[in-house]
C-alpha cells in the first residue's frame, strides 16, 4: 500500500513541476527569451504539419475510395482553421467530418 502512496506522490509532484515551473523561470514582467517567443509561434504550424503527415501517411490512392474521405476531411480542415484560427475546433470537426465520410458514405 505505500509502494501505490509513493507513485501517486511522484506522479502529483511531476505533475505540479511542470505546472508552476514556466511561471517561477518567467514572471509576467520579465521579457521572454526571443527563442521561446519563436517556438510559440513556429510550434502549432509543425504540430498540424505532424497530424497532417502521420494522419496521410497510411492512404491507399490505388483503393476503393482513391483516399477520397481523406482529402475531403484534409480540405475541411484546412478551410475551417483559415476561417476560424481554432486549432481544436478545426481538428474536432475535421475528425467528425472524416469518420462521417468513411462510416456513411464510402
Amino acid at each position: 500500500m505505500q509502494r501505490e502512496w509513493m507513485i501517486v506522490a511522484a506522479m502529483a509532484a511531476g505533475t505540479l513541476i511542470t505546472r508552476f515551473l514556466p511561471f517561477i523561470l518567467f514572471p509576467a514582467g520579465k521579457e521572454k527569451p526571443r527563442y521561446l517567443e519563436y517556438l510559440g509561434k513556429t510550434l502549432p504550424y509543425a504540430a498540424m504539419g505532424l497530424l497532417v503527415v502521420y494522419c496521410l501517411k497510411g492512404v491507399n490512392f490505388l483503393g476503393p475510395s482513391h483516399g477520397l474521405p481523406e482529402i475531403l476531411a484534409v480540405a475541411a480542415v484546412a478551410a475551417l482553421h483559415c476561417w476560424k484560427r481554432n486549432s481544436l475546433l478545426s481538428i474536432g470537426i475535421g475528425t467528425v467530418f472524416y469518420m462521417f465520410l468513411v462510416q456513411a458514405v464510402f
